[in-house]
């Protein structure tokens, strides 16, 4: 049996009664760590701490052995109970739907535990749920990678008065070209885009496109550790959240309708 369980948002705490449960009758624990990251952090205090609670030794699965391991994770599976923890909810990443999918067709019982997600906690920021559009994330840019297609879904979410979450990048344990090129294992520092990053990306990409789609001016909610007990909301312009230390990670946008405006804000900051 594989188990996809949700963590939530939080700490080791967030976790559901049903998702523990769920837990500590597996024979093998996985921790997804490249989509999202728990407030503890993934070091090793972290995974003691998530061991102690789970009664379960604890294997941190980075993308590469999720991606390239999965056959060895779903194989288990066939005869031992399987969890595969997931930060937030288990379908809140691609990887997660395809694990699933992979399970099922190979005729793996699959049992899904759900818990909340940066899609439904957004609504701490003050704006209805219902008036959100399709989310987009937001990648780092290189020196000669910039894509911009998110511009277009921006657009099309204010055209019909409907605000848009941006998920901000994150790169862990990613590897360089150079280290690619040459066949290295090395990998870069952890990385985790802040809301000011973000907003610097976005205008640039106004600024290129010129399609007036949103400006400066544009009313935005920065959002910093959602669900935590350092959660940090700002309601302003992109200009002045640029100025705004949100602190560590994990940063989410969210960029507001034509209609909305500070005045007509619930709470500009907290």
């Amino acid at each position: 049996m594989l188990y996809v369980v949700g963590l939530g948002l939080g700490d080791e705490k967030d976790i559901t009664l049903r998702g523990l449960e769920a837990v500590r009758k597996c024979d093998k624990v996985y921790l997804e760590a490249y989509t999202s990251l728990l407030a503890l952090g993934l070091g090793p205090d972290a995974t003691t701490t998530l061991e102690k609670i789970y009664g379960r030794p604890v294997v941190v699965a980075d993308r590469e052995l999720v991606e390239q391991g999965a056959e060895g994770i779903l194989e288990e599976a066939r005869t031992l109970n399987v969890a595969f923890l997931v930060v937030g909810d288990p379908f809140g990443a691609t990887t997660h739907s395809d694990l699933l999918v992979r399970a099922k067709t190979l005729g793996i019982d699959v049992e899904v535990v759900h818990n909340a997600s940066i899609m439904n906690a957004v609504g701490a920021c003050g704006l209805q749920l219902y008036r959100f559009g399709e989310a987009i994330s937001i990648p780092f840019f290189t020196d000669t990678w910039r894509p911009d297609s998110f511009y277009d879904k921006i657009e099309a979410n204010r055209k019909i008065g409907l605000h848009t979450l941006c998920l901000l990048d994150i790169r862990v344990k990613e590897q360089s070209v150079e280290a690619l090129c040459r066949g290295r294992k090395e990998y870069e520092p952890p990385r985790y885009m802040s809301i000011n990053t973000a907003i610097e990306q976005l205008l640039e990409v106004e600024e290129t496109r010129a399609g007036k789609v949103y400006s400066e001016e544009t009313l935005c909610v920065g959002l910093a550790r959602l669900g935590t007990s350092t959660q940090k909301i700002v309601a302003g312009s992109m200009k002045e959240l640029l100025d705004v230390d949100f602190g560590p990670p994990l940063h989410s946008v969210v960029i507001a309708d034509f209609q909305t405006t500070v005045l007509s804000y619930a709470w500009k900051r907290f």
